[in-house]
């Protein structure tokens, strides 16, 4: 049954069908019951007005008159009497009283179009948020429901919801993954865009986390399952959407609110306005209780019931399905109204991690030969700066040695033996300590430039020469400048860095993206007092980190957005928005999103309001008569749902 005026617009059960078995528009229309009820009461209603030109007998358009408001009002009448027996109004009850008063007065045809009026516009309101709510429930549709297990040393297709925490699914290329785990044994090219909303496949290896629903690419994999299917990151987005629609925002408090004062209003003037036009107008009992009734209907509040419910369902669905988990109405809300956004910098600005940015060749050595002297060295090591040249050696494919001896000189760097001859990775500091050779008078300089750029310098020695330098550091993220021009552009006047990290690698990185103000050396509980000093001097402020060490910041701003939450426990329930994948572009779309959603409650409050305001005084004067005021009392609830639904089409443009 379609959505009702004075419900809350919800998403329903999950379904279960292949994402590809999608029904087409008509079989869509034809699956709905309402729309049904609607095209049946229609059709009746043109048999019996034809049979009246034509001059058929009495009985005969009487009756299919009588069978069009039957076909039309069943559903109707159930819906009112369940409402009054909870001791409520609504306006199924009052199109029930106005069509069976047409039909007491002789005017069955009259009551016939008002209950296919109600129940077309009913029909097609239904339809229209049906398709906001299936965009979430395809979230549901894309997790396989069996999967191939080792059990025994055999190969069995289980149920996944059978499946326990450590069983080793198998997933062959071009499968949808059925479970979160770890991959075992394999490597592929995965679609995320399910979870993370990324466009391009991501390659995945052995020791990598991966997602239910998931498209695996050209490669086998066995995956090791890290939580039941109940718990995998697709159902919990999928939970957390659902429940969302608990979250209202203040625009839909406030206008549930209105009608509760509003409605019994209106219904108190029905036989207010009935006496006044019998007594001072001298109108018979059945004009007077017909123009009533147009009044009633004119006057009904559907249209802004649904008005803002509609627009953040839109608008929570479409951003699911850019892997951005917005948890209820009232953060989407808010979101459209900040001025001021905060950002964490270590892996929200920034990567997160250390990369090899600058390779300096000294003394006859070649940049190459530098990397595959510092990669043969730090190949043995786990240290993250390590890792970064050795991620950078392979990258350039620069020439692989291999290093022998290799050990920790505590507190100074690494050493070892390639090529024969000693081989030491160091701090420019600690060249000394070491017992290397003077740094070439050519590489100071440059190496004095890279430091006061923040960046961290290690020395690369190679028997009794140093032949060179690698610089490394954590680099900004592709496109954190452009969207934070863009967020200006939007509207938003503040922009702050909240760090931890040293003053001189806080303002380097801000410098790059173009921050307004960077505070640094910060402690959990003073980026707290940062963001309620902007609470206090913006109003709205946004804070984006990564959900984990920015928890009680993201706790204190007006909304907390955290960063590559895919998986992540604690950032899925810290965070009032999260982004599923490491992409900052995510923050202009969802803010942009949120604008576009303010604008469309304001545009369908605007709408119904308007339409009462115009409607009520002309049912009044009897310019529109009672058919007329169900028409365009329904034509714009339909108008304010496809309104909404405009969102399920947003995209941003920076």
């Amino acid at each position: 049954m379609g959505a009702r005026c004075g419900h809350s617009v919800a998403v329903g059960p999950l379904a279960t069908q292949s994402p590809a078995a999608h029904p087409s528009l008509w079989r869509g229309v034809l699956a709905d019951p309402d729309l049904v009820t609607a095209l049946i009461c229609g059709a009746l209603l043109l048999a019996g007005w034809i049979c009246s030109l034509s001059g058929a007998p009495d009985p005969v358009v009487m009756g299919l008159y009588i069978a069009s408001c039957l076909t039309g009002g069943w559903r109707t009448t159930i819906h009112a009497v369940q409402q009054l027996l909870k001791l409520s109004l609504d306006v199924d009850m009052l199109m029930l009283v106005a069509a069976l008063g047409a039909v007491a007065l002789g005017r069955p045809g009259e009551g016939a179009m008002l209950l296919f009026l109600f129940s077309l516009g009913h029909g097609l309101e239904g339809f229209a948020t049906d398709r906001a709510r299936n965009a979430i429930r395809a979230l549901g549709q894309l997790t396989p429901k069996f999967a191939k297990v080792m059990r025994q040393g055999v190969e069995q297709e289980l149920p996944v919801e059978s499946l326990r925490a450590g069983d080793v699914v198998r997933v062959l290329p071009g499968e949808r993954l059925p479970v979160d785990g770890v991959i075992e044994d394999g490597s592929s090219s995965i679609d995320q865009s399910p979870i993370t909303g990324e466009s391009v496949p991501v390659h995945r290896a052995p020791g990598d986390g991966v997602f239910a629903g998931t498209v695996n690419g050209d490669g086998a994999l066995r995956i090791r399952m890290t939580r039941p299917a109940s718990e995998s990151t697709m159902a919990r987005m999928i939970r957390l959407v659902e429940e969302s629609q608990q979250n209202k925002g203040q625009t839909q408090r406030m206008t549930e609110r209105f009608t509760r004062i509003y409605t019994p209003i209106v219904l108190v003037s029905v036989p207010v306005l009935v006496g006044v036009l019998m007594g001072v107008l001298g109108m018979s009992f059945a004009d007077a209780f017909i123009r009533a009734m147009a009044v009633l209907v004119g006057a009904s509040p559907c249209a802004l019931v649904i008005s803002t419910p509609s627009a953040m369902l839109a608008g929570i669905a479409q951003a699911a399905r850019k892997g951005v988990l917005i948890k209820g109405g009232a953060h989407l809300e808010s979101l459209g109204t900040v001025r001021a956004i905060a950002f964490d910098k270590t892996g929200t600005l920034t990567r997160g991690k250390p990369e090899a940015t600058d390779v300096i060749a000294a003394d006859g050595a070649t940049e190459p030969e530098v990397l595959a002297v510092a990669a043969a060295v730090d190949g043995s090591s786990s240290h993250p700066l390590a890792q970064a040249i050795v991620r950078r050696a392979r990258e350039q494919k620069a020439l692989a040695l291999e290093a022998s001896d290799v050990h920790l000189l505590s507190g100074k760097g690494m050493e070892g033996i390639v090529g024969g001859r000693r081989a030491v990775v160091c701090s420019p500091g600690m060249l000394d300590g070491v017992q290397a050779p003077m740094m070439p008078e050519a590489l100071a300089p440059r190496v004095h430039a890279l430091q006061e750029q923040a960046k961290t310098v290690s020395m690369v020695v190679h028997g009794d020469r140093v032949i060179g330098a690698v610089a490394l550091a954590d680099t900004v993220r592709p496109g954190a400048r452009e969207m934070l021009a863009g967020l200006r552009r939007a509207g938003v006047s503040r922009l702050v860095m909240l760090t931890g990290d040293n003053e001189r690698v806080a303002r380097s990185i801000g410098s790059q993206v173009g921050i307004d103000d960077v505070k640094a050396g910060l402690l959990p509980e003073q980026k707290i007092g940062e963001v309620r000093a902007l609470l206090a001097s913006h109003g709205r402020v946004a804070m984006v980190g990564d959900g984990v060490n920015d928890a009680p910041a993201l706790a204190a701003a007006t909304v907390g957005v955290a960063m590559g939450a895919g998986g992540t426990d604690v950032a899925l329930e810290a965070a009032d928005v999260a982004l599923m994948a490491d992409d900052l572009s995510k923050v202009g779309f969802v803010i942009g999103l949120s604008r576009a959603a303010r604008s469309i409650v304001i545009q369908n409050v605007t709408i119904s309001m308007g339409v009462v305001a115009v409607l009520v005084p002309l049912a009044a004067l009897d310019i529109v008569n009672l058919a007329g005021a169900v028409a365009l009392h329904e034509g714009s609830t339909v108008v304010v749902a496809f309104n909404a639904l405009r969102l399920l089409g947003y995209r941003h443009h920076a």
